[in-house]
Parts: C-alpha cells; sequence; structure tokens
C-alpha cells in the first residue's frame, strides 16, 4: 500500500491550548491509505477520529508530524492551495447533511461545481448524473424541507461525489439516520466506492457501518489502538 498510499501520515500529532496547560487530541498517528478503500476511523466520542478527519480534509494541520494527501504536505499549503485540494479532490459528509434550505436538490448539488467554473450544460450533465447514482433524479426540484432524512442524507452524498473526488471524508453520517436508513446510505456509498475507485474514510461509532467497511482503525484517546 505504501506505493499507492493517496494519504500517508507520519508521527502525526495534535496539541490545543487549554488555560495554561495543553490538550493533545491525537499522538503518534502513523497511517497511510490506499487509492479505493473504504476504511473507517472508529472509537468513543473525544478519541480524536473528527480531528484527523480535519486534518485529512485539509481544514487543520497537525502540531507536530506530517500529513501528505494526493502526494502534498497538507502543513506546506497555502490557503489557497487547501481550498483548491478541496475544491477538487475532497469530497466532505457530515451527519448534519449541511443542504442550504432555499435551495432545491439540483442546486444543493451543483454549488460544489460553482466553485470549479464548469460550463452549465457539464455542469447539469454531471449533476443529473450524480442524482441517479443515488436515485433522486425525481426529487432535483425539492427543497431539503420536502425531503426525509435519508434522502436529504443522498443529496449530501450526491454533493460529495459530483466532483468526482479522490477522497470522501464522511464523518458520522448515519448518526441522524434509522438502522434501514443507515443501511441503504452505506451500500450506496459502498456502491460508489467501487464504480468510481474513490476512497472513503469515515468516523464513526455506529455498528451499522463498521459492518461494511473493508478497513477499521480503532482510535482512543488520540492514539491508533487497533
Amino acid at each position: 500500500m505504501e506505493n499507492s498510499a493517496i494519504i500517508k501520515l507520519t508521527n502525526l500529532y495534535k496539541r490545543y491550548t487549554v488555560g495554561n496547560g495543553e490538550f493533545i487530541a491525537l499522538k503518534n498517528i502513523n497511517l497511510s491509505f490506499g487509492k479505493g478503500e473504504f476504511a473507517g476511523l472508529v472509537g468513543p466520542s473525544g478519541s480524536g477520529k473528527t480531528t484527523l478527519l480535519n486534518i485529512i480534509g485539509s481544514l487543520d494541520i497537525p502540531s507536530d508530524g506530517t500529513a501528505e494527501v494526493m502526494g502534498q504536505s497538507v502543513s506546506a499549503l497555502t490557503a489557497k492551495q487547501s481550498a483548491w485540494l478541496r475544491n477538487y479532490h475532497i469530497g466532505f459528509i457530515f451527519q448534519t447533511y449541511n443542504l442550504l434550505p432555499v435551495y432545491n436538490v439540483f442546486e444543493n448539488v451543483e454549488f460544489a461545481l460553482l466553485l470549479q467554473k464548469m460550463s452549465a450544460t457539464d455542469r447539469r450533465k454531471s449533476v443529473m448524473e450524480t442524482l441517479e447514482w443515488v436515485g433522486l433524479t425525481d426529487k432535483a426540484k425539492s427543497k431539503p424541507s420536502q425531503l426525509s432524512g435519508g434522502e436529504c442524507q443522498r443529496v449530501a452524498i450526491a454533493r460529495a461525489m459530483v466532483k468526482r473526488p479522490s477522497i470522501v471524508l464522511a464523518d458520522e453520517p448515519s448518526a441522524n439516520l434509522d438502522s434501514a436508513n443507515s443501511h441503504h446510505i452505506v451500500q450506496t456509498m459502498k456502491k460508489l466506492n467501487q464504480e468510481l475507485n474513490t476512497t472513503f474514510i469515515f468516523a464513526t461509532h455506529d455498528e451499522k457501518v463498521m459492518q461494511h467497511l473493508d478497513r477499521i482503525i480503532r482510535l482512543k484517546d488520540g492514539e491508533v489502538e487497533q
């Protein structure tokens, strides 16, 4: 995997100043992820899962050690370079969906492509193809308030996938869903992983998600436990 790793974390630490002391959120993390992996960071709240996702997604930087994403050191990127990496190569899926309520499904998914200066014709083609992947072509003109929780999360998946990213980071994507919807959502992501060879990394402590993962990394108190 080393040769094909698109994410490589080496001796990574993340520290935060708390009062007169410091809190170590991540301790000596050494991990790599290959192209097309379907992996999960698993552990209780406070174990460092989201912090690690944020660093991989270039939303944060390590205090020590290195995080290389697609051959680039996250710490060395300018704000503009970080934004470019996220806009073109990394998709995000959150537990709270984060859909824009005033826009319909099509517009919510299209938003990710507006940052890429893509033509209107190409945007429409990409959006409709992506909505077909997640089974929501008939909901293209619906507002988020007209959708179920499972449908909202499928819109969030479509928004992450519409730019055909190399990496998708999913932070507790099933937290607000019932068992049937959780299973359907993860199956949808697994299908996209297999068809597009996109690397998926989850942060989760949901058994319903974990049973679908090909690789599980257990975190405890900021360290890799297993």
